[in-house]
């Protein structure tokens, strides 16, 4: 079991998949180790032989617990997201829900971004008048009245969240939850086009350190299709910009894939 531990630290902890979260990530936890003139091989040798050092509170707890929880089949998709989410998001924040649905993700998000100060914000999107009011209860049973203040719902499409976020503001994080809504309609599911065109719109408001997160559900006709475009927008991203990476169970060939961009 150390041995899976050691890879999953190597995985999560390395900075060349977190290369820009230093503002927001204790550097204590991070590797101790220089980048400069190594490459990439040279640079995993190291992470891999070298011990992290761990303050007394480490700023990620249970990510590893999570992550061997979604390997062996014991977590989900979501779980996953919301706790790599941590790793970003902050205090005051705010943040996107490009796809609330239900509105488990929108209330993960206000529960990160709020504080005494009131400055957080999340920003909650769906087309379905159904997925805004189920949202809109689930946030009304489960937080107070201030923390209910901190959550807008606007029932627009994802490709419009440019249009209803104020002027200057910094986007920490971009969540895309794609496919149907849970116990909605089916036949009303995202489509590559306007999910490209909100792509496109998260890559230009989200802020240096920054993530964009998508959960693409493939089981259902449209979903394999919109996955790839989501792929090869991914893959265009500028390297020196963007660090990209999918988890993806290789023999559930219907489970939701995890999509996330991080940039640098």
């Amino acid at each position: 079991m150390s041995k899976i531990f050691n890879s999953i630290s190597t995985l999560f902890f390395t900075p060349t998949l977190f290369p820009s979260i230093s503002p927001f990530i204790n550097p204590k936890i991070i590797f101790k180790f220089t980048t400069k003139s190594i490459n990439n091989h040279n640079l995993i040798t190291r992470a891999q032989t070298q011990l992290p050092i761990v303050n007394e509170s480490p700023t990620l707890p249970g990510l590893e617990d999570v992550m061997l929880g979604y390997m062996f089949g014991k977590k989900k998709a979501t779980e996953v997201a919301h706790s790599v989410w941590k790793c970003v998001v902050q205090k005051g924040d705010a943040v996107i829900d490009a796809t609330c649905g239900n509105g488990y993700d929108t209330l993960a998000m206000l529960k990160m971004v709020a504080d005494r100060s009131q400055k957080g914000r999340v920003y909650a999107l769906d087309l379905q008048d159904v997925a805004l009011q189920n949202t809109r209860s689930l946030l009304d049973e489960s937080l107070d009245d201030n923390e209910k203040e901190l959550a807008e719902l606007f029932a627009t499409c994802h490709s419009k969240m440019e249009e209803v976020l104020p002027r200057n503001i910094t986007v920490r994080l971009v969540a895309f939850n794609l496919g149907y809504l849970p116990g909605g309609d089916k036949t009303m599911i995202t489509k590559s086009e306007t999910t490209l065109l909100g792509l496109e719109a998260a890559e230009r408001v989200v802020a240096p350190g920054g993530l964009i997160s998508l959960l693409v559900y493939v089981g259902h006709p449209g979903g394999r299709e919109e996955f790839e475009t989501v792929q090869a927008f991914a893959s265009r991203l500028p390297v020196d910009k963007w660090s990209c990476c999918k988890l993806e169970m290789l023999n559930k060939p219907l489970a939701p894939i995890i999509v996330f961009l991080f940039k640098r």
